[in-house]
């Protein structure tokens, strides 16, 4: 390893960061999706309201409502996740900078 190499990778973390970002984003598409096609009305509408298939929509509205929560709980972990690798991004970056200023490398790349 170079001596003006950066231990930390440039870049590396932003983009974990952003990968974690992206599936959360796309897992929040998903749940609205899954909302749509099978909240409470939409299962209503297939089932109807008999009273024969009442507890079958009751049992698919709660496995439903199930997913959703299991759904939205990923998509707040890596929500969090992606902000957690963002501040450890920011905090290694300007612990890269002090030390480099203590052994008296300037932030301008030594110029």
């Amino acid at each position: 390893m170079a001596d003006d190499a950066p231990f930390y990778a440039d870049d590396a973390g932003r983009k974990l960061a952003r990968k974690f970002e992206m599936q959360a984003y796309d897992l929040r598409a998903y749940l609205k999706k899954f909302k749509n096609e099978t909240g409470e009305e939409a299962i209503s509408d297939g089932f109807g309201f008999l009273t024969e298939s009442d507890d079958v929509r009751s049992a698919y509205i709660e496995y439903s409502t199930s997913a959703a929560d299991a759904m939205k709980a990923v998509h707040e972990h890596l929500d969090a996740i992606a902000d957690a690798l963002r501040k450890v991004n920011r905090n290694t970056e300007v612990n890269d900078d002090d030390v480099a200023a203590l052994f008296g490398k300037k932030s301008d790349g030594g110029k």
